[in-house]
């Protein structure tokens, strides 16, 4: 999970300033000493940390600090700022051009994800009213024209491509007219990569700059690579010129390195994270809301974003409908399981609720698989059994586990939760039990 390691450290070390009513200038000292190594075991650039831990201790000594009720939370506070301000304190959207069409150029090495970042990327702005069109600019690796067409293909997204033959150049050329042609107002460029920054690879994308003058310049970078990614957005911007970064593989950097430093070291916005595989798994990113989430403090606004994007509104009103009319089915919970699932795994969700620290999370068992196991013992049950459980006897529990690859005592587990379920939803029913307080949660006895 992201930033897993740092956060559980960071929140370690508050925690002990927390507990104290009073702080001396030595109780800061150590705290940031091991604020600094943690930050350093992150892989975050070595000036980056100096100049942060300056700003704190600069700040946390102070007679407003060491005099407040509540020092040790004065102290988180202006670490949560500084943390922010690190990573440039409010979200970076991407520019629009105020004449159409809006020309993005997504540049990077070989293996960051640029090419089916290209693709989420779309499918994010699409849902702004965007019209957008993928351009097949790499004509150097194998297959990448290919997966291209396949991305846009799911995605329901054209892409313009001229083969392998014709240049970058003319490519990004011929795209701009196409689009022009057929109402795109947005073109995505995905251009050739290298294992390492080299002159012919800056000497190609400077001609595709040059020849069709991109609205903005996004650098894709893998964000497991910590340092490393640090560097490639330095020299990229040296040499080429970005307008913001795009970290890939952001759902598995524990360390979290590449977000704290990009930003310092380039004076350049990270505006979006990859958090999986999906190609609905792209995010804008929040420097305030993950500075909460590395301190423990959760993230309540992404969660409300995720919630409505995951949950059916129309869907969620006839739920309601139904659970005042008392008439909750199976059907409906599987309803209900499965956008859930759309909000994410489970960790990234929990990992949002404030006061869900990191250590918390290691103690509780997050099995994706449990999910599905409980999805196929519902879709095992025939439409009678769904709307009435009551019906199913022990052949019926026989022939639902093994139709769902289960155990008999798993389809019992679940008949007696949902059975319990059933029972909560009849209080949320009754609007004379809700008037006199007399609801009883029966999962909590």
């Amino acid at each position: 999970m992201a930033f897993e390691s740092l956060a559980s450290k960071l929140q370690e070390t508050f925690k002990k300033l927390k507990g104290r009513g009073k702080l001396t200038e030595k109780d800061v000292k150590e705290a940031m000493r091991e604020v600094k190594l943690a930050l350093l075991e992150a892989d975050v650039n070595f000036k980056v940390v100096k100049d942060f831990v300056n700003k704190v201790s600069e700040r946390a000594v102070g007679s407003e600090v060491l005099e407040s009720l509540t020092p040790g939370q004065h102290v988180i506070k202006i670490v949560k700022d500084e943390l922010t301000d690190l990573m440039g304190s409010t979200q970076s959207k991407i520019v629009f051009a105020p004449k159409p069409p809006t020309v993005l150029m997504l540049v990077g090495l070989q293996g960051a994800g640029k090419t089916t970042t290209c693709g989420k990327l779309a499918a994010v702005l699409r849902k702004q009213g965007k019209k957008p069109l993928l351009v097949a600019g790499d004509i150097y690796r194998a297959a990448a024209i290919k997966q291209l067409q396949v991305v846009g293909n799911q995605l329901d997204i054209p892409v313009f491509t001229m083969g392998d033959k014709k240049s970058p150049v003319d490519i990004a050329k011929a795209a701009i007219q196409y689009a022009g042609l057929n109402g795109n107002d947005l073109i995505i460029i995905d251009t050739a990569g290298r294992l390492h920054i080299n002159e012919e690879l800056m000497e190609e994308l400077v001609n595709i700059k040059q020849a069709v003058r991109p609205t903005e310049i996004l650098l894709v970078v893998d964000a497991m690579t910590g340092q490393d990614a640090v560097n490639v957005a330095e020299n990229f911007n040296q040499k080429l010129g970005i307008d913001g970064v795009i970290l890939t593989k952001f759902d598995g950097d524990t360390r979290g390195g590449a977000a704290l430093s990009v930003r310092a070291v380039t004076g350049k916005p990270i505006k979006f994270v990859g958090m999986g595989e999906k190609l609905s798994d792209l995010e804008p990113f929040y420097p305030d809301r993950i500075a909460s989430r590395i301190l423990g403090m959760g993230d309540i606004l992404s969660l409300i974003d995720k919630a409505q994007e995951a949950f059916d509104q129309k869907k969620a009103l006839e739920l309601e409908k139904k659970i005042r009319a008392q008439q909750f089915t199976f059907d409906d919970f599987l309803n209900q399981l499965e956008q859930m699932k759309n909000m994410g795994p489970l960790d990234q969700v929990l990992g949002m609720i404030p006061g869900m620290n990191q250590k918390m999370l290691k103690n509780v068992e997050i099995d994706d698989k449990q999910l599905a196991h409980v999805e196929a013992i519902i879709k095992s049950m025939t439409k009678k059994e769904r709307e009435n459980p009551s019906i199913i006897n022990s052949s019926r529990k026989k022939r639902i586990a093994n139709g769902s690859g289960t155990k008999i005592q798993d389809v019992n587990n679940l008949l007696k939760q949902f059975e319990q379920m059933q029972k909560l939803m009849k209080q949320f029913g009754d609007p004379k039990k809700l008037k006199k307080g007399k609801m009883r949660f029966p999962f909590f006895g």
